[in-house]
């Protein structure tokens, strides 16, 4: 289908663009912006006054609980509630149930994704089989298969020399390791180490339980030449030997939860165990250094951090309570909520958002690069108005899980429509 966006404000951080401008589409792509050919034959017309016309949101971590069959629907629930949050492309963890350690079951689940023609599906493969950090992978075969990087999810490897071994194969593939820093014998408590969590007698995770497993992660990348995305970074000290590995030249990158750039360990309250997650919410210092690194670009790219929570499963006290939180259909508004308190500029709010956590993926993923709305680019986009705010309520929230710590918050921005490959797949009645 032709279609022509008019009057939209374009906000394109790959091309610097932040004006008003018609968009024109073709056969899945965009053949102009701006100066639409006279003779481009419109057959559906958008009037965008008064709203942002952004890349379609890539989000770098959104948990998927199939392929298999035990959570009917899960899939097409989770990719519709992240079209209802703007995002267009999203990188599955390999914990889903079974763990994505064998090329049938990446197959299945790119399958079952491609089949709902909604959101894209880039699947990570898991690095060890089962998560369990004994065995490697047949990672060639995995990649084959449609992996973009390899990784552990939440589960950390103890065995620096296997750890090293996997670096090393990854290497050779030219493969990318998406590790979260999180050292196994450090990491047992439930809330980050503290005057809160000493309050609530909760037992605690050290900084150190970070800092350690990132060194670690950072010497192999430095002794490997392994390009490594750091998952979810929640420390100030985290930040600064990112910042420092950077500086140094190493092929690293990483992101960081919305959750810990919003929160801290004083909003788990009185245990509350809807801010029961993984990473734990550290201390406000920590939350000031996450947004400082990703406003300067030290970190990457912003994540919802993505993991639907049944609701029985965190109604139990906190220590007991299943870590996780709904995100994707909060990250955008939550973005730009960030922007606005920290007078972050909308463009770079826009770009961790979207070109930033594309080149991650690894270039083009597609036939033309993710994450801009250039002539030429594929035509994945979200229409958002700036000026409608909206509450968060869990009977509100497409996706199957409703736990959010910020729930019963006012939030700005509402995405009033998502097109991906010049397709309108999810469109806001109100």
């Amino acid at each position: 289908m032709n279609t022509l966006i008019k009057n939209g404000r374009l906000i394109d951080p790959v091309q610097g663009l932040d004006r008003v401008v018609d968009i024109a589409i073709h056969e899945g792509k965009i053949i102009a912006v701006g100066n639409v050919p006279s003779e481009f034959s419109v057959e559906r017309t958008v009037d965008a006054t008064g709203q942002l016309v952004l890349p379609g949101l890539v989000d770098l971590s959104v948990r998927l609980l199939e392929p298999g069959d035990e959570y009917a629907g899960m899939l097409e629930s989770e990719m519709r509630a992240c079209l209802a949050g703007g995002v267009t492309s999203l990188v599955c963890p390999p914990d889903t149930d079974p763990v994505l350690d064998e090329p049938s079951l990446v197959r299945m689940l790119r399958y079952k994704a491609q089949m709902l023609q909604l959101a894209r599906v880039f699947p990570l493969g898991a690095l060890t089989v089962g998560l369990k950090g004994e065995l490697l992978t047949e990672m060639a075969q995995l990649a084959q298969a449609g992996c973009i990087g390899f990784g552990q999810a939440d589960v950390p490897v103890s065995n620096t020399q296997f750890l090293l071994r996997a670096f090393q194969y990854a290497s050779t593939l030219a493969q990318t390791v998406w590790l979260r820093p999180s050292d196994p014998y450090l990491s047992s408590g439930v809330a980050a180490s503290g005057s809160v969590a000493t309050r609530l007698g909760l037992s605690g995770v050290p900084v150190i339980a970070e800092t350690i497993a990132l060194h670690v992660m950072i010497e192999m990348a430095r002794a490997t030449g392994c390009r490594l995305h750091v998952c979810k970074v929640s420390s100030a000290e985290g930040v600064e030997m990112i910042r420092l590995a950077k500086r140094q030249g190493l092929p690293i990158s990483c992101d960081v939860s919305i959750n810990s750039l919003h929160l801290c360990d004083m909003d788990i309250g009185f245990f509350d165990s809807k801010a029961r997650l993984n990473p734990p919410l550290r201390q406000v210092r920590d939350r000031q250094a996450l947004q400082e690194g990703l406003a300067d670009g030290t970190i990457d790219a912003l994540v919802s951090d993505h993991h639907p929570v049944a609701m029985d499963l965190k109604a139990v006290p906190f220590a007991n309570a299943a870590p996780g939180a709904t995100g994707v259909e909060l990250l955008l508004s939550l973005a730009l909520k960030w922007a606005q308190q920290s007078d972050t500029p909308l463009l770079r709010a826009i770009e961790c958002l979207t070109c930033a956590p594309a080149a991650i993926l690894g270039g083009s993923v597609l036939e033309r690069p993710l994450g801009h709305l250039g002539v030429g680019a594929t035509a994945d986009l979200c229409l958002v108005d700036p000026a409608r705010f909206w509450t968060v309520r869990a009977e509100s929230l497409t996706s199957q899980g409703k736990s959010t710590p910020f729930q019963g918050i006012e939030l700005p921005a509402l995405v009033m429509a998502t097109m991906v490959g010049g397709k309108w797949v999810f469109e806001r009645h109100l």
